[in-house]
């Protein structure tokens, strides 16, 4: 079942807020009867209509969390033969496209939809989504290392925007890990970070991406989103219902 603004939407037919006007207005109808505001809707049976014609909801959407394992391009199609992400969704009846890319050598969660409007907003700077990583370098990460880092590094497009730096720990081998919080999206930026400040990256795994976070899953997982899941990153991109 879903709510009836929401499949009035879906289908095309206004904004969720211009579709409860509608329904408020008397315009729709549900299997012969006039909707009412709050009402849901099973949109394999019933029937919805707009000012008496049939409404017809577009291509289910889906929106997928995927770990995307070390190794594995986040391309369609690939001319060297290596593996894709779309290998890891050929189940979902639906073409998917991921949200941005993750390096072939960086893992973690990729975020893969076929909500247009959602994918848009994801990848657009206006909306500056936060994307968290783990990361692994070699070496000590000094102090003021970690303060280049924070308040952001000239790379050869441009100084990087304010990141943040959390949890950071020495390993018994000298390499240091710790998370690190960016809203930009630029070409392997946290690797280029790393390097501007001299050190090399030995891991990198994104863990979250703006409310949505990798957990417990495993490298080739996939998994839909939750609906709270899905509500929360339509509200952080200003899509709220």
């Amino acid at each position: 079942m879903v709510r009836l603004q929401k499949y009035l939407a879906d289908a095309g037919v206004a904004s969720r807020r211009a579709s409860e006007e509608l329904i408020t207005a008397g315009r729709v109808g549900v299997n012969g009867e006039t909707a009412r505001l709050g009402m849901s809707v099973d949109p394999e049976h019933d029937v919805v209509l707009l000012d008496g014609v049939p409404v017809r909801r577009k291509e289910p959407l889906y929106t997928v969390a995927l770990y995307k394992p070390k190794g594995v391009v986040s391309t369609s199609e690939d001319p060297q033969g290596r593996t894709t992400v779309q290998e890891y969704v050929k189940d979902i009846p639906a073409r998917l496209y991921n949200v941005g890319r993750l390096d072939i050598n960086t893992e973690g969660l990729l975020l893969m939809t076929n909500d247009g409007e959602l994918a848009y907003r994801m990848t657009h700077p206006k909306f500056s989504v936060e994307k968290t990583y783990y990361a692994i370098c070699d070496g000590t990460l000094t102090a003021s290392e970690i303060a280049s880092l924070v308040n952001g590094v000239q790379l050869e497009d441009g100084i990087t925007a304010p990141a943040r730096v959390e949890h950071v720990r020495r390993t018994k081998t000298g390499d240091t890990t710790f998370l690190i919080t960016i809203h930009e999206g630029r070409n392997r930026q946290i690797r280029r970070m790393l390097e501007a400040v001299g050190h090399r990256t030995l891991r990198l795994k994104r863990e979250r991406f703006g409310p949505v976070t990798l957990g417990d899953m495993k490298p080739g997982e996939t998994r839909r989103l939750t609906q709270p899941e899905l509500d929360a990153l339509r509200k952080a991109l200003g899509l709220a219902e």
